[in-house]
């Protein structure tokens, strides 16, 4: 490979790399993918343990119109797997249990995760004066139109499920951008959506629902990268980016070491990796890069026995908020969201620990982190048998935390 020149080089061979490699090769460009480590896909890692299916990074995914149409053109529209009903039903611990959290009018009304002056306050919501939300918080945008208990009973636990961040810090138009949006066009969000409703119809969509592959995460990047045979190319580090006349220079650390000459590169890597490339070439856009902040994340998968926790282990799971005291961020029911993912008898749960809430999780040793989760566990589902352990995974930099200053920042 030494020498060697192509038109196109993608360096990551996560979801994002994968995705561009293959839209690449399907538009009739000459493209390379670098991967460094020993197997495309990144974070999305799945094993099969003890007749357990378990995902070591992404659980579940939304599928937008743009991944639809992409999975549809690649022939993989197939290895999409649809969560059950059940993960209609989402749980928040509050105040000692598990209290569902309400998808219609009655519901809400009956849900105790709300005051009456807090309902009575989120109702009033189309009435509120619009606002600007490019320098809000999450918090602040939510409190302001909705009141200060849906940001922090609602709006809170949410956002620690999707970023394992703090609404305090995350920018409101980068986490909430269709609710800004919708204050911005329509002057309030519940308006926003009813008109949105009304004229729903036309245009590209996604799925509806959230989704899972066939044979896991890793199975379905197993499969993509299958497409690329020998123009995939793994334990490949790039070791240096540069100039080199007329192309850019890719120094590639191996099995044996090698240089790449291409026209075009997409860097799909973490910012920091992407910083450290770019600094020869474009030292303001790698300082930019090295700005994004991360938040570290324990994944742990176990399995008990159903007949062992306090209420039936159904829905999509729990979130808790950091009011609680608990160090666990949330819990996935995965064994009631998608066959074959435990065996007859037991459920899979992932447990989420770390984030901004708990920083050094990913720095404790296991038996901390599983003692931690056992009381946690006991605590919010009444655990009494204890569980299996199936797999602990450690990200330091799990989930990108998109700040007030994410637009600037992207532009």
């Amino acid at each position: 490979m030494s020498g060697a020149e192509v038109e196109t080089a993608v360096v990551g061979a996560g979801a994002a790399g994968l995705a561009a490699a293959l839209a690449l090769r399907r538009a009739g460009v000459e493209v390379v993918l670098v991967e460094a480590s020993r197997r495309p896909g990144g974070v999305m890692q799945t094993e099969e343990i003890r007749g357990h299916r378990v995902e070591r990074g992404p659980n579940t995914c939304l599928v937008r119109a743009p991944a639809l149409a992409f999975l549809r053109e690649q022939g993989f529209e197939k290895e999409l797997v649809a969560a059950s009903p059940a993960r209609r039903l989402r749980f928040v611990f509050h105040e000692g249990r598990l209290e569902p959290v309400p998808m219609g009018p009655l519901a809400f009304i009956r849900s105790p995760l709300l005051t009456t002056r807090g309902k009575l306050r989120l109702l009033g919501e189309p009435w509120v004066k619009r606002g600007d939300a490019k320098t809000e918080s999450a918090a602040e945008f939510i409190a302001r139109r909705f009141g200060p208990e849906v940001a922090e009973k609602l709006l809170a636990p949410a956002l620690t499920g999707i970023y394992a961040g703090d609404e305090r810090e995350l920018g409101a138009h980068a986490v909430l951008g269709f609710a800004t949006e919708l204050e911005r066009t329509h002057g309030s969000v519940t308006r926003g959506v009813l008109a949105r409703a009304v004229g729903r119809g036309a245009g590209a969509r996604g799925l509806r629902g959230t989704f899972s592959a066939r044979e896991g995460f890793g199975g379905l990047a197993a499969r993509l990268a299958g497409v690329l045979g020998e123009r995939l190319l793994v334990g490949a580090r790039v070791a240096a980016l540069d100039w080199d006349g007329g192309a850019l220079r890719l120094e590639v650390a191996g099995g044996s070491s090698a240089v790449l000459r291409a026209r075009a590169v997409v860097l799909a890597l973490p910012a920091a990796e992407a910083a450290a490339l770019l600094r020869p070439l474009a030292p303001a856009a790698a300082e930019t890069a090295a700005k994004v902040s991360y938040a570290p994340v324990v994944s742990v998968s176990v399995s008990v026995r159903p007949e062992e926790v306090r209420d039936p282990i159904e829905g999509f799971g729990f979130l808790v908020p950091r009011t609680s005291g608990l160090k666990l961020l949330g819990c996935l029911f995965m064994s009631s969201l998608f066959p074959d993912r435990a065996p007859q008898g037991r459920a899979l749960l992932t447990c989420l620990l770390g984030g901004v809430r708990w920083p050094e999780a990913v720095n404790e040793p296991d038996d901390v982190l599983v003692s931690r989760l056992g009381k946690d566990l006991e605590a919010t589902l009444g655990l009494r048998g204890g569980f299996d352990l199936l797999a602990l995974s450690r990200w330091p930099r799990a989930v990108a935390q998109p700040s007030r200053r994410h637009g600037e920042l992207v532009a």
